[in-house]
């Protein structure tokens, strides 16, 4: 099933409250307005884009060793995702579907990681329960996210519905500030330029990963 239906799947059981997905009345009024207010915003047209030059980053992965974005580029290509947190189940649906295409990823000598602003102890979770093979990194306090042009502050009516639903962010990130990235994906070339970029205000649509498979057999024969 591809991607954008599984997440059309899981968006359909949320909202007709189908177990266990209970949510507290009144809340996909406010989900859908946050949305349409942050695409409004053109945050996602001004964020890093194809053949923009990406940030350089080194970052604590899930089991707090050191990965340096400079290291992974001299390898190879460099796929790289902004992940919202364990608690975002459109999130992980979409770190799966990058998992399930990860050999073919790596037929192309690229490398990939999860970028998100959850510390280390909850991105264990989210590799153990999504089940990657790729690591997760921790961007404690968004700086790598603000960088990329993606970071923002969740509105402040949803601050405690999303408490209610269990989403305390700052419990997650160690961060009082309650922001998050613009869900985010990247192909960067081996000279830092960004090939292909995917950037959505809307955390419910994202493109097929397979799409990125074009991208990188070109930068792979331009190799």
């Amino acid at each position: 099933m591809a991607l954008q239906d599984r997440l059309d799947a899981f968006k359909a059981d949320f909202e007709a409250g189908k177990a266990p997905y209970h949510a507290p009345p009144g809340i996909h009024p406010l989900m859908e307005r946050a949305t349409a207010e942050l695409i409004a915003s053109g945050q996602a047209r001004r964020a890093i884009k194809a053949g923009d030059r990406a940030p350089r980053f080194t970052l604590k992965d899930h089991n707090a060793n050191d990965v340096s974005s400079a290291d992974l580029l001299a390898r190879g290509p460099l796929v790289v995702t902004f992940y919202r947190g364990v608690w975002c189940p459109y999130c992980n649906i979409e770190l799966q579907a990058i998992n399930e295409v990860l050999p073919r990823i790596h037929a192309y000598s690229a490398n990939v990681l999860a970028i998100s602003p959850q510390t280390p102890v909850h991105s264990r979770k989210s590799v153990r329960e999504n089940r990657l093979a790729f690591p997760l990194l921790s961007d404690l306090n968004g700086e790598i996210s603000a960088a990329f042009g993606l970071g923002f502050a969740l509105p402040g009516y949803l601050v405690d519905p999303y408490r209610r639903l269990g989403n305390d962010l700052p419990a997650f990130n160690d961060d009082p500030s309650w922001t998050l990235p613009v869900p985010a994906r990247y192909v960067i070339g081996r000279d830092g330029i960004v090939l292909y970029s995917e950037v959505n205000g809307d955390y419910t649509r994202h493109a097929d990963p397979g799409d990125m498979l074009v991208v990188l057999e070109k930068a792979t024969a331009k190799a």
